[in-house]
């Protein structure tokens, strides 16, 4: 029988990512819930092998947890789909406070789920799209915002400018193929409130696929 929790602990190991035991134990609950849900509702690849669901979605998710620093942490996830990268982030740091923005309803019942399951507090559930102003108002203020697979950086930019007043930091989950995606946005970001700050490269612990994320600021200059 596959083991969840010997796969996340040599995975964290690798990646040099601590997460206290009652964490862990909030992941391989999630883990379960994704798996059985996942039989009904298409929230994952139908063909992933339990080992690849460990690696590409909570062990991804979790590269962006040593970004997550600080005190008043607010994170937006933009498409976050079943939960990745933030809810997972949520269930290893519980004090961390999360915003999830999913327009599509059995994804959201999913997100539901687990929030109920894993007792987690302060999650906002959001059933829209990113530009739903009524439910997502631009004066909102978050720390940090994400996105795992939504869109390319050209599209992701604008759709965030509306947030740029409170100052949040992007964090841009891409491929090993992201120096062509900010060199196809270079046009958007001439003119953009944020701008590149930092870039952050890793390897995945047992795939060795190369993840890559963008962390950008507030482009002071173009203010």
């Amino acid at each position: 029988m596959f083991d969840f929790r010997q796969r996340l602990d040599a995975g964290l190991e690798i990646m040099g990512i601590g997460i206290p035991q009652a964490g862990k134990d909030r992941l391989s609950l999630y883990f379960h819930e994704l798996k059985k849900w996942s039989r009904k509702v298409n929230l994952i690849a139908k063909s992933a092998s339990d080992e690849q669901i460990v690696e590409n979605h909570f062990l991804d998710s979790l590269t962006i947890l040593p970004l997550l620093n600080g005190s008043g942490l607010h994170l937006l996830d933009i498409g976050t789909g079943a939960g990745f990268p933030a809810l997972v982030c949520k269930a290893a740091l519980p004090e961390l406070l999360v915003t999830l923005v999913e327009p599509r309803a059995k994804r959201v019942s999913f997100l539901g789920h687990i929030v109920r399951t894993l007792e987690l507090e302060e999650v906002r559930i959001l059933p829209c799209r990113v530009e739903d102003e009524v439910r997502l108002p631009s004066a909102m203020q978050f720390s940090h915002i994400t996105a795992r697979a939504v869109t390319e950086l050209g599209a992701f930019l604008p759709m965030v400018e509306r947030f740029s007043s409170t100052s949040p930091q992007l964090l841009c989950m891409k491929g090993p193929k992201w120096r062509e995606e900010v060199s196809a946005a270079s046009k958007t970001l001439a003119h953009s409130d944020f701008s590149l700050k930092r870039v952050v490269e890793s390897l995945l612990p047992f795939s060795k696929a190369k993840r890559t994320i963008l962390i950008f600021g507030i482009n002071k200059s173009n203010r």
